[in-house]
């Protein structure tokens, strides 16, 4: 299932690059030095897989208690159907609905950060752009949260988001490098693909929760299952 995080990453950086593109486009890399461009993208792409990581990290707590609730089967199906019906509902329906409102002040204050150090160019400038980066509202990061809750474990879903972010890394460097290297054509072909393939990393989710006995898939309901440890003794 982590292999489906830098599938959904690299898919998913299709759409990155369309949303968050002008971010890389303008980072304040210094283009005459190329060793040192080449570490200050790094420094941006690790603050926002740092980011990733933490809110992974966060969320894993709520995936864990389902996990000791004996949910875990049922919270990955649940998530593969979520993430099916995001793909498959028309994207105009989403747009009638601002489910970030309730952060809403927090986002303008991360914007306004990022606005005042693109102006820097400095490392710590591209870690923190990195960092506040990782934190914009985006449906694609929300999806990855869906199968990080679904990993049942803080560790666990932090890397789920960690490769997460690592799959975004090839086009979002391509973006600070070449700019807006993608024609209107090509975006619109992709955009139409990545619901499919959402669908199917969904389905995977689904099949995770049957508990079907297939190897690496569709474990058995037991390997599922939370077990009590031989030094744990129930009175």
């Amino acid at each position: 299932m982590l292999l489906s995080a830098i599938i959904l990453g690299f898919l998913g950086s299709f759409h990155c690059v369309g949303m968050c593109g002008p971010i890389a486009f303008v980072l304040p890399l210094d283009r005459s030095n190329q060793l040192k461009k080449i570490s200050q993208l790094f420094l941006y792409h690790f603050g926002r897989l740092l980011s990733y990581s933490a809110i992974g990290f966060m969320f894993g707590f709520v995936g864990k208690g389902l996990y000791l609730s004996g949910l875990q089967q049922r919270l990955s199906i649940v998530i593969g159907v979520l993430m099916i019906a995001i793909a498959i509902i028309p994207y105009r329906i989403f747009q009638k609905y601002n489910f970030s409102r309730p952060v809403f002040k927090i986002i303008s204050r991360v914007k306004s950060g990022l606005g005042k150090q693109l102006k820097k160019k400095s490392y710590k400038a591209l870690f923190s752009i990195g960092v506040l980066n990782g934190f914009l509202p985006c449906g694609l990061i929300y999806m990855a949260l869906f199968g990080a809750i679904a990993m049942g474990q803080p560790t666990l879903s932090a890397s789920y988001m960690f490769l997460f972010g690592l799959g975004t890394i090839p086009l979002m460097s391509g973006a600070a490098y070449l700019g807006n290297f993608l024609s209107g054509t090509a975006r619109k072909r992709i955009q139409k693909a990545i619901p499919v393939f959402v669908i199917i990393i969904g389905a995977f989710f689904v099949l995770r929760g049957m508990g079907l006995g297939i190897p690496y898939i569709s474990p058995s309901n037991l390997s599922l299952m939370v077990k009590p440890t031989p030094d744990c003794v129930v009175p």
